[in-house]
């Protein structure tokens, strides 16, 4: 047989294509969203939202869910907050926790940009601090939350979903096999250690069940956990 030569597809690139190729059949071009992307990137923020594909993924995972009150710790520049207001319904609301007063800003207008202003509770500090907060208010409990902030505190911002959460509730957690790293033991990143003590604890929790998904893309190697509240 004649030799390909180097014309043999890394697996990165063939990630990427897939990624791309799907996306351009099921997820149409949405000017809200592409604002918020460039709008993003052009104050400089990290590019480290979800990538399209997994902004969907959330939205479904919301509208099979039913979820009228979500739950999400990490808005950024408030990417997956459109995705996930657009998926409840009619009176439902998203509180977003954001640390960073730049990163709220540029949120808060891509928010409002898309329509979901009066959706979107975007509330700016530390999330280990406004969530006693968001308990001591009495609001009605959460049936969908979303975790994508610092991995080193995972386990108690996971303790807080449960704590704020229904039976039923679905708490999603991203980044959580850091291009495979989380299988180290030894790793001295505190990511991934804080992701390591977060397995741990869904693991000994009888409220939950769970499961982790690894995922390919554009965004290299990653993965969500998905955990059900049971009680």
């Amino acid at each position: 047989m004649p030799s390909r030569g180097n014309t043999k597809r890394k697996p990165e690139d063939t990630w990427v294509a897939v990624e791309r190729y799907i996306d351009a059949l099921q997820i149409p071009s949405d000017p809200a969203l592409e604002a918020a992307r460039e709008a993003s990137r052009a104050a400089g923020l990290p590019d480290i939202a979800v990538s399209p594909s997994q902004g969907k993924f959330l939205y479904l995972l919301a509208r099979i869910r039913g979820a009228r009150n979500i739950l999400e710790i990490g808005t950024l520049g408030g990417y997956s907050t459109i995705w996930l207001a657009r998926a409840v319904p009619s009176g439902g609301r998203v509180i977003t926790l954001e640390a960073e007063a730049k990163h709220c800003e540029v949120a808060r207008a891509n928010i409002a940009r898309a329509g979901l202003a009066p959706v979107v509770d975007l509330r700016l500090g530390n999330a280990l601090e406004v969530l006693p907060e968001i308990a001591a208010e009495g609001q009605e409990a959460f049936d969908f939350v979303f975790l994508d902030a610092d991995k080193e505190n995972n386990g108690p911002y996971f303790e807080w979903a449960l704590r704020l959460s229904r039976p039923g509730c679905v708490i999603v957690i991203d980044n959580v096999i850091r291009d495979g790293e989380v299988a180290d033991a030894g790793s001295k990143d505190s990511r991934v250690q804080g992701i390591r003590r977060l397995n741990e604890m869904i693991a000994a929790e009888p409220r939950v069940t769970a499961t982790t998904l690894q995922t390919v893309g554009g965004k290299g190697y990653d993965g969500f956990t998905l955990a059900l509240v049971l009680g």
